[in-house]
């Protein structure tokens, strides 16, 4: 099967995908959801969407997905600062669950086509999230939309044409254009290289360190590596000695390294305990504790309350 092959079978099957929208009221507002269209065995589904015109409804949905302009470009629409972005061809337009999120699109040469990638939200959680969020930026805004219905983040990423993105969604696309029993397996793996991907590009694209004074670095850097930052470690990074470290964040900030990472740590595992529905015993080793019970120690000296009984509260 070839590409084109491969894009046109998928681009047939689109419009025979589950993409009911059905009403909800959200906060007070009367909108439609998007629920998972895949498989009760999939977590991760690629889809083509090829035509001439496209007008969905403004919508919110219950999964991550990223859409890319794979041939000519198209528009997207988000309600709440009524914007109508222009997606280019090559670029990137990544959504989290319920933020809204419509296209549009006119063509009168030939069809606008869009590859996406759907990722159930259990399994970006669960799978993707811990190797993404280095960046503590990306982090909360994979998590915003999670506890603010009403969050408006989105990336659009642009890709220079033969990049390996580009290439590696198009195997993507014959492999679920061509669907095996071991297709889900081929697929997860790849889409954490897509992601990879995509976090490498944000960083690029992310304002750079110069001119920040070197506590603002270290600062950041220990922001960044959260789960597995040691005060050596950060010593070597930045070539001073761990005494030197400490005393300058001392200075800068009245806490000790210690207490620093601790914040860093424990706003990470309120976030993800609030939002993903994960376990206790995998946040916890999510933000750099290989022992559960080491974690329960440490929220529980940091909010006075176990995870259990702070969400009881």
């Amino acid at each position: 099967m070839t590409i084109e092959d491969a894009i046109q079978k998928l681009g047939d099957e689109f419009p025979r995908l589950n993409w009911a929208f059905l009403p909800e009221n959200i906060r007070q507002r009367d909108e439609v959801m998007s629920y998972w269209p895949g498989g009760k065995d999939e977590d991760v589904m690629v889809c083509v969407l090829k035509a001439r015109h496209a007008h969905e409804v403004f919508h919110r949905q219950d999964f991550f997905f990223l859409n890319f302009a794979y041939r000519r470009d198209y528009q997207a629409l988000s309600l709440r600062s009524d914007n109508l972005m222009t997606i280019r061809e090559n670029d990137c337009y990544i959504g989290q669950p319920f933020s809204g999120y419509a296209i549009r699109g006119d063509s009168d040469k030939e069809d606008i086509v869009i590859v996406g990638v759907l990722i159930r939200r259990e399994a970006f959680f669960r799978e993707y999230l811990s190797t993404l969020s280095v960046d503590d930026s990306l982090f909360h805004f994979f998590l915003g939309p999670q506890t603010d219905f009403f969050s408006e983040d989105r990336l659009h990423l642009s890709f220079p044409s033969g990049h390996p993105f580009r290439r590696l969604l198009e195997l993507m696309v014959l492999e679920y254009a061509d669907k095996k029993e071991d297709s889900q397996a081929i697929l997860k793996p790849m889409t954490l290289a897509l992601l990879m991907h995509v976090a490498r590009e944000y960083r690029r694209r992310a304002p750079g360190t110069e001119g920040l004074s070197l506590a603002d670095r270290i600062l950041r850097y220990i922001a960044e590596h959260a789960a597995d930052a040691t005060l050596g470690g950060v010593a070597a990074r930045f070539s001073y000695h761990p005494n030197y470290i400490s005393t300058l964040l001392k200075q800068k900030t009245g806490r000790t390294f210690s207490r620093l990472l601790l914040e860093q740590r424990m706003d990470r595992a309120l976030a993800l305990l609030k939002s993903t529905g994960l376990s206790v015993e995998e946040v916890a080793a999510m933000v750099g504790y290989n022992d559960a019970s080491n974690f329960y120690r440490a929220f529980r000296g940091y909010y006075h309350v176990s995870p259990r009984e702070y969400f009881r509260v």
